[in-house]
């Protein structure tokens, strides 16, 4: 079933192209002349499919009369004399007219007699389409159904413009195409489960979206007092209206996670009298999504799923068909072969990422959800197992009672659950026999701790520790629950909780997770921390924990906006809780891998190897830009996280991360650093688990003059002795960033001026400036298109004296808009540009230069110049400093003078 919205919505629009040309000709019948558009988008579709389905055209009668098209499988075409009069797989296809209504012929007698041969009957007037089939009693019913347009003269009306028709309707009918198609295949793997599931939660969250326009409606006002209440609990803010979209996906994919976790642990228990695992109720026969909430354990996953399932908030946003859909999905799953692929640890995962994928694909990439790989999870919770053992003298390890372990980016729980089984593991050979699942069911309950701030990934992640508890024959019982907690990693170490008076649970949660951050004697932190971060869902005080990595006391300040990346944060939380609180320990991360030699992070790495004994390094490699993701024998180095269900897997380089502190305390003078490269790094990993570190690890001495990189760089000892840019001129500024080339810079002054123009004419809307110049009607995370215009408009035309001469590149000198106010400019650089005037002279050079590149990268320039204008990163070095005063002074270093 693997299918792309592209392709389908590619499909539909042809389909309302070919009906736009057809019923334009004035020559077309109602119904017949439709039968071939409408064949060629079904066959589109079934062409998607896994086995495909082909539509037949006026097939023959099969004892209920002729059908208009009828839909094969790919298994039913044979080669030379093909079998007649078999009847089609997948249904057959009734046609009528636009002035028909589709669903009263739905409930008529023709498609009564269709139904009674072949079961399945797609029934439209080519803008509504109803899929009927049979209900749990094997009577005719409505299964699903798709409108494109309200009315038929509404119909005609937007088919003057199928491709605008399609990008706006084109993925609804193509994925409802998809379902309707396939509704008779078994389903047995995980991704076309995924896929199906995000589907209908797509259909769901437009739905959702909706209630936007209605807030006083109870549903609306349902969602509002959650939203104040996780914003309350989790110290953020959904802001604006990506946040309110944010959230909204959030909690969509929190109902059909809770259906799908409940679903799982319907399907893997048992009754009382076949085994243990089913202990709190007797197993319905039928799973219903209505009971789904009996399933899940966490109180305040539990109250989520009540807050949005009540029928107060489903029923006035049309969900309710939408989950009986998704509850007729499940029951078409062909169990046993679903979890042959299904197995615990592994797939539960895979199935998150491809759902979140189909469901939201800016979402997921703007969250940064990639799946860690197994290896890589199996290779660190090894790591950390061998370093309590030998470095901290823990001879249990991860086993030990008083080893108390904290992922506080969980995500779905691999690495919870993987600590699980080395727990189990270590504990094997100690005679303790079927005590081994009571006492690690101990550990996950009281010692090793999951937070997530995402609801989804969160049920996801109590799902896969059931799971494995499971596998290990001790199953949750009553009130048990894992350690897994929904909460901001990242805040509430210190603060006081406010109360939350309208859900107790959250409440409750919140109190459980801050009893975690605050009492318990943390050993081991370790995990995934974000890539990146929601520009919309803003934390304040988690900005403030990168404040300690910005200042030095030996080395060179940090430059850049490094420190801002979200996994920084994450590195100060977990060193500030080992190295200050718990006084020993092992933080275990994998991360980019920017701060190991980074500028912007040396006071990072100064505080690091203060207050830690052991750091080691396993260098990921893997990156696009410093790499070209090639290694230095020139063979492939794709991303750790490329995998057969992520293929490209991610751009940054990364790196595996062990810091250790010892209760005697000695600060690091060298770190162990190790490169792999190439396609088998994971497996190498994996390989080398229990490897002593003296094997693995080159020992590196940082060098303080470069900023403590804990990465072999070869340096010539003359190199120290020359003075460095920043010594001889002190002042320097980035360039200015624009992100809007095309529309910001230009070669012509006119036609800059021009565009400018329209950009600020009062006259034009958003739509129109859009089709003229869609590079700045284009919002992006920290860019919202609509709102800085709309900014500039109330203030008046555009700034005359913002046209200036812009270096662009060396020897290529432009014009560009440069605009004091907004984001307009990605990066203006207000406190560069008072200083570009006649008669300056500026050097541009670059600390870090590309992969191939074998000589210093300088040009000079009199102009205002661009960040990129050499390397990604270029500064700028003025000769003069303009005072505010209008003097002017030269930007020279005492020394130098």
């Amino acid at each position: 079933m693997a299918k792309t919205n592209a392709v389908l919505t590619a499909a539909v629009e042809t389909y309302l192209t070919d009906l736009r040309r057809i019923l334009g000709s004035g020559g077309a019948t109602a119904e017949l002349s439709t039968y071939l558009p409408l064949g060629n988008l079904l066959n589109a579709v079934g062409a998607t499919l896994k086995p495909k389905i082909t539509c037949v055209i006026h097939p023959a009668d099969q004892g209920a009369g002729f059908p208009d098209l009828s839909l094969y499988s790919a298994t039913q075409i044979q080669r030379g004399q093909p079998r007649t009069r078999q009847l089609p797989e997948h249904g057959a296809v009734e046609v009528k007219p636009p002035t028909d209504d589709a669903w009263v012929t739905a409930d008529g007698p023709q498609v009564s007699r269709y139904w009674n041969r072949y079961q399945l009957v797609l029934v439209t007037n080519t803008r509504d389409f109803v899929l009927v089939g049979r209900d749990r009693t094997g009577q005719p019913t409505k299964l699903e159904t798709y409108r494109l347009a309200a009315s038929r003269e509404e119909f005609h009306r937007r088919l003057e413009q199928p491709r605008a028709f399609a990008r706006t309707a084109g993925a609804g009918l193509g994925e409802f195409l998809c379902r309707s198609l396939a509704h008779r295949a078994a389903i047995t793997e995980p991704k076309d489960l995924a896929w199906l599931l995000a589907s209908y939660a797509r259909d769901a969250l437009a739905r959702v979206q909706e209630t936007e326009n209605r807030p006083a409606s109870a549903a609306g006002a349902q969602l509002i007092s959650l939203r104040a209440a996780l914003e309350a609990a989790l110290g953020v803010q959904f802001k604006g209206e990506k946040g309110q979209r944010f959230f909204h996906s959030t909690m969509v994919q929190t109902l059909f996670y809770g259906i799908f976790s409940a679903w799982v642990l319907w399907s893997r228990s048992t009754r009382p009298d076949e085994g243990p695992l089913y202990r709190d109720a007797y197993k319905p026969d039928r799973f219903s999504w209505r009971e789904a909430d009996w399933y899940l354990r966490a109180p305040v996953l539990r109250a989520l799923f009540q807050q949005i399932a009540t029928p107060n908030t489903l029923r006035p946003l049309g969900i309710i068909e939408v989950l009986d859909w998704t509850e007729a999905a499940l029951e078409r799953v062909d169990r046993p072969a679903f979890f042959d692929h299904f197995s615990e640890g592994t797939a539960i995962p895979y199935f998150y990422e491809p759902f979140l994928e189909a469901f939201d694909p800016d979402l997921r990439q703007k969250l940064g959800v990639w799946y860690t790989p197994t290896e890589v999870v199996r290779y660190m919770v090894a790591r950390v197992d061998k370093a309590l053992k030998e470095d901290l003298g823990i001879q249990d390890g991860l086993a030990d009672d008083n080893v108390y372990i904290l992922d506080p980016c969980c995500g779905t729980g691999a690495y919870l659950a993987e600590v699980l089984q080395k727990i189990a593991s270590n504990l094997a050979g100690k005679g303790l026999g079927t005590l081994i699942g009571a006492k690690v069911k101990q550990a996950a309950m009281t010692r090793v701790f999951g937070f997530e701030i995402m609801p989804a990934p969160f049920a996801v992640a109590h799902l896969q520790v059931n799971l494995t508890m499971n596998a290990l024959e001790a199953p949750f019982s009553g009130d048990e629950r894992a350690g897994i907690h929904l909460t901001n990693a990242l805040t509430g170490w210190n603060a006081h909780p406010v109360s939350l008076p309208l859900f107790p649970e959250l409440e409750e949660e919140r109190d459980l997770a801050e009893q975690v951050k605050r009492e318990e004697p943390i050993l081991v932190i370790l995990g995934n921390p974000p890539y990146d971060g929601y520009a919309d869902m803003a934390v304040d005080e988690e900005r403030e924990l990168s404040d300690a990595y910005r200042t030095t006391q030996h080395v060179p300040r940090p430059q850049g906006r490094g420190l801002n990346d979200p996994y920084v944060r994450f590195f100060r939380m977990a060193e500030r809780r080992i190295a200050e609180k718990t006084g020993q320990g092992v933080v275990c991360f994998i991360s980019n891998y920017a701060w190991l030699n980074g500028l912007s992070f040396p006071g990072m790495r100064e505080r690091f190897m203060k207050v830690f004994d052991i750091i080691r390094i396993d260098n990921l490699n893997g990156d696009k830009r410093k790499t070209g993701k090639v290694a230095p024998d020139g063979s492939p180095d794709p991303s750790v996280f490329s995998t057969e269900s992520n293929p490209k897997g991610i751009q940054l380089g990364t790196a595996v991360a062990t810091l250790i502190r010892k209760a005697d305390h000695a600060p690091a003078e060298t770190v162990g650093f190790r490169e792999l490269w190439g396609q088998t790094k994971r497996e190498e990993l994996l390989h080398t688990a229990d490897e002593a570190p003296a094997v693995l690890y080159e020992q590196i001495t940082p060098h303080r003059p470069l900023g403590l990189p804990f990465a072999p760089i070869v340096v010539s000892r003359n190199w120290f002795r020359s003075p460095s840019l920043p010594d001889l001129l002190p002042m320097s500024f980035p360039g200015v960033t624009t992100s809007r080339d095309g529309f910001l810079v230009d070669i012509d002054l006119d036609r800059l001026r021009a565009r400018v123009r329209d950009y600020f004419d009062t006259g034009l809307s958003h739509e129109e400036i859009a089709q003229r110049h869609p590079s700045v009607m284009k919002s992006t995370a920290r860019f919202d298109a609509r709102v800085v215009r709309d900014t500039l408009l109330n203030r008046g035309g555009p700034d005359e004296s913002g046209f200036t001469r812009y270096a662009y590149r060396p020897l290529d000198n432009r014009w560009l808009y440069w605009e004091k106010d907004t984001k307009l400019l990605d990066e203006r650089r207000a406190d560069y540009k008072p200083h570009v005037f006649g008669g300056n002279l500026w050097l541009t050079a670059a600390q870090q230069i590309r992969k191939g590149t074998t000589e210093p990268q300088a040009c000079f320039t009199i102009h205002l110049g661009s960040y990129h204008l050499i390397e990604r990163g270029a500064t700028m070095f003025p000769a003069w400093l303009r005072a505010e005063n209008g003097v002017d002074r030269p930007n020279l270093s005492a020394a130098t003078q």
